[in-house]
């Protein structure tokens, strides 16, 4: 597997789906009604190729309460781990970490990704000042820098984890099948624009055992690394006040991949 497929596999984990249009206030506060400090959760991964349909691996996401630069905020960590036959194909071990302020603005994201033969490390701090947001981008690969560039934008703008706690917070009631919704993130060292599709709820088993009522969505993402931008992600998210992200389908050149709830504790209800 390609090191860029196995980060669009990371990429659904950890922005998981959306639907509502981003606030084009540069403040961008909101109100955490869905999570908090102490919840885990834990993902069993697939990987399907033709006939083949193997274990792929182990994902885990988890909250925690911290201070960052003497302000309080919410610490996110997602690890991604391979193992088996999809291990044996291609090397993943990643940590995601992202800082956010109690008002679900991103204060920082970082990340160190061993994928393949390549060791990266990203970075991106966020400052914000008036109605405009400087986000410094950074990335090493293999002990070289690839880029070091400022973005600045009038827009609420997330990073992988952060933009997760954005749209666990927001308000599904009143879409329809058909609906759908804009949002945006950095990706590298630029700005993405995605399209959320409300497609309805139905009910859905998980690996604990459980049947959920879910909330079906699939992510358009205009990007080349997805073969199929119309249809890039599909995920089901709990229809309840967690908002918690089910079952993740990701479409890749080489098949896809599935991520399944195996565990979930610390829920805030």
């Amino acid at each position: 597997m390609k090191r860029r497929d196995i980060t669009c596999v990371v990429l659904p984990l950890l922005i998981l789906l959306f639907a509502h249009l981003l606030p084009l206030n540069a403040q961008c506060r909101l109100e955490n009604r869905a999570f908090t400090s102490g919840e885990e959760i834990q993902y069993d991964l697939y990987f399907n190729y033709g006939i083949l349909n193997a274990r792929a691996g182990k994902g885990a996401l988890s909250v925690t309460d911290a201070n960052y630069r003497g302000k309080n905020a919410y610490k996110m960590v997602m690890l991604l781990n391979t193992s088996g036959l999809a291990g044996n194909l291609y090397t993943v071990q990643d940590t995601l970490t992202s800082y956010i302020d109690k008002e679900l603005r991103p204060l920082l994201f970082a990340k160190e990704a061993l994928e393949g033969k390549d060791y990266t490390v990203e970075r991106q701090s966020y400052s914000y000042e008036g109605d405009k947001i400087s986000i410094r981008t950074i990335r090493h690969r293999n002990g070289e820098e690839r880029f070091d560039e400022v973005v600045v934008t009038d827009q609420c703008t997330y990073d992988y984890l952060s933009v997760l706690a954005y749209v666990r917070n927001l308000d599904f009631k009143g879409m329809k099948p058909g609906d759908n919704q804009y949002i945006r993130f950095i990706s590298g060292k630029r700005p993405v624009n995605m399209h959320v599709n409300y497609l309805g709820v139905n009910k859905m088993k998980a690996n604990d055992g459980n049947t959920y009522e879910v909330i079906n969505i699939s992510l358009t993402i205009l990007d080349d690394a997805f073969t199929n931008q119309k249809e890039a992600i599909k995920a089901s998210l709990t229809n309840d006040v967690n908002r918690i992200p089910v079952v993740i389908i990701t479409h890749l050149k080489l098949g896809t991949v599935r991520a399944v709830l195996n565990t979930v504790s610390g829920v805030k209800k």
